[in-house]
């Protein structure tokens, strides 16, 4: 019954917000309607009777609709009804030890700059820590319109060559990393998860946390037993929390899984290669011997990857986003 209440208070949350997008949207458009309006009127007194001064201010509006509009036909390359959503996003580190974990925790650093930098709330729901340094693996909840659009130019294997700080003779090292991106599912209707189809375990939360963490079993796993997705959660406080958490990646593993089988299919009319498990990697960060960034799927590169792993990948999304377009 408790359940029941509270699914529709969700329910009822993401229909406001999705109303208040719907607002925002409609409101900017009849702006930007209003601009162009109130700049044809001006372009067509400057026309009637030249001065200096309209003229400036005609050009610097002009040039504000222009980049305005080519924001808002940014958005429109962000694809699909996903795109507006919030994204889940999970990193995990490859074969290759401390190295792997490092780079890992690198990446996990650099969304979180770029959420930051967006104004995008991000919470890491679940971590697990590398044995020496790094991360084994984690999972981000960004909370942002079109957060799932922009992320999902990371989906993928991300690969990172420089001289390693563990080695004891410097020797140059390549790890690499696995991204999966996930979009949020927004009420739980949209996903039916039966609860005779999920089993949970719990077990004792590893790694940082507090003292009632630790000694009490409140990590959770659960395992849809029709798809074989399996998802845990432990950096709540409390198993409730961290069962709800994991519901929540679930549903959008599920969305995913939907998503990339109707890739498949199209793939598959298309005559497209279809690669399995990890794939090529998709982009490369080069530390060492000389400096760069490359995405090679939209061959967009960059020479400053310390400003990349601060957060500034916003012009490689740019890129994939409207290469991916030409692709389609």
């Amino acid at each position: 019954m408790a359940s029941g209440f509270w699914d529709d208070v969700q329910y009822a949350q993401r229909v406001m917000r999705r109303l208040s997008t719907v607002r925002e949207d409609a409101e900017l458009w009849r702006g930007l309607e209003r601009r162009s309006s109130d700049a044809v009127e001006l372009a067509e007194m400057v026309d009637a009777e030249p001065n200096a001064e309209m003229e400036v201010e005609l050009v610097a509006e002009a040039e504000s609709l222009a980049q305005a509009l080519a924001d808002q036909e940014f958005q429109l390359t962000l694809g699909d009804d996903y795109a507006p959503r919030n994204a889940l996003v999970a990193i995990h580190a490859g074969a290759g030890g401390t190295e792997a974990q490092d780079w890992a925790e690198m990446l996990l650093r650099m969304y979180l700059r770029w959420a930051e930098r967006k104004r995008f709330a991000a919470e890491v729901v679940d971590l697990t820590p590398g044995e020496e340094a790094g991360i084994k693996s984690a999972t981000i909840e960004i909370t942002g319109r079109y957060a799932y659009g922009n992320m999902k130019s990371e989906r993928g294997v991300h690969r990172l060559v420089r001289l390693s700080p563990f080695d004891a003779d410097h020797g140059r090292h390549t790890s690499f990393a696995l991204v999966e991106v996930l979009p949020e599912a927004e009420d739980v209707a949209e996903v039916g998860v039966d609860a005779a189809d999920v089993k949970m375990d719990v077990f004792r939360a590893s790694g940082a946390g507090g003292q009632n963490v630790q000694k009490n079993s409140t990590a959770v796993r659960l395992t849809h037993l029709p798809s074989g997705i399996v998802v845990t959660c432990q950096n709540e406080r409390s198993q409730l929390q961290n069962r709800e958490v994991a519901l929540r990646i679930l549903r959008a593993r599920l969305i995913q899984m939907e998503l990339e089988k109707q890739q498949l299919e199209q793939a598959k009319l298309k005559g497209d290669h279809v690669s399995a498990g990890w794939g090529n990697q998709i982009r490369s960060y080069v530390l060492h011997p000389y400096k760069m960034v490359k995405d090679l799927r939209s061959g967009h590169e960059t020479s400053d990857p310390s400003k990349v792993l601060d957060g500034e990948i916003d012009d490689l999304i740019r890129a994939y986003l409207q290469w991916s377009v030409g692709e389609g």
